[in-house]
């Protein structure tokens, strides 16, 4: 059988076409992928120019160059003389599959490249969102990290974020200082309306444009309510939120101004 075998005729008919085709599918897919290495840093600098963050930058250059290498791996399959619509089709089943196992998985993705590009709060902004508050320590593609004001870690999925209210408490220069002081019927509204003008002339970190509010809110059932709110630098709040409270305190306190409970008078009927 060996003496009937014409190597002549097997090298034109089969070694050499097979060899030409698997040279050929080695230059299609180094050139091809290349140009998709090329193609990739072309996109990712035209984003970075658009002033696209780079977390997203390199997410969607990644998926890119994924994607053109799996055009040029099909091309040179294809060279080879692989069918490649059953495998076109197959690829096409299993993205279906993984997308709709992966339904939650990529809502955040989609929600973090949403965060990313319209920036409702940065890294170091104070905020509530999620069903959480805290400052944002890092904005990932599916999840957001929150640092909390007793320093807990707290992971936020992004689709909790961007399908929710968000609350950025760090956007703004300035904040109001909204409060409430409560004094008894019996105490001079007069004078506690000085005091409470007086406490506030002498913060130096309340600020005098917009001006500060203190006027009678509410003629509440046990106390006659202040609404006392000044603006300051959004730094400031806390500070200038605890010290007015103890000031108030104290200084009302010190002028013989109550501050009254929630009380209740009791009245018993006499026996006959």
């Amino acid at each position: 059988m060996l003496e009937n075998f014409d190597m002549n005729a097997a090298l034109h008919a089969y070694v050499i076409p097979w060899g030409i085709n698997i040279i050929f599918a080695l230059v299609i897919f180094i050139i091809g992928r290349m140009v998709a290495r090329i193609i990739t840093n072309v996109i990712s600098k035209l984003f970075g120019k658009a002033g696209w963050d780079q977390i997203l930058i390199n997410f969607v250059s990644s998926i890119i160059y994924t994607l053109l290498l799996l055009v040029v791996v099909i091309a040179s399959l294809n060279q080879l003389g692989v069918d490649t619509t059953s495998l076109i089709a197959l690829i096409g089943a299993a993205g279906l599959a993984v997308g709709l196992a992966l339904q939650g998985t990529l809502q955040n993705f989609a929600a973090g490249v949403m965060l990313i590009i319209f920036r409702p709060f940065k890294e170091g902004d104070f905020v509530e969102a999620g069903g959480s508050a805290g400052v944002i320590e890092s904005i990932t593609i599916f999840t957001t990290m929150m640092r909390t004001v007793d320093n807990k870690q707290i992971i936020v999925p992004n689709g909790e974020i961007y399908g929710g209210t968000i609350t950025n408490y760090s956007t703004k220069p300035t904040r109001r200082v909204d409060m409430v002081f409560g004094i008894g019927y019996d105490d001079d509204i007069k004078k506690a309306k000085e005091i409470l003008e007086k406490i506030i002339a002498e913060d130096q970190r309340i600020l005098s444009d917009p001006a500060p509010l203190v006027a009678v809110g509410e003629l509440a059932d046990s106390s006659v309510n202040f609404n006392v709110r000044p603006w300051v630098n959004s730094a400031d709040y806390w500070p200038v939120y605890f010290d007015l409270n103890e000031k108030v305190k104290l200084t009302f306190d010190a002028e013989g101004i109550s501050i009254p409970y929630p009380q209740m008078d009791l009245h018993m009927p006499k026996s006959a």
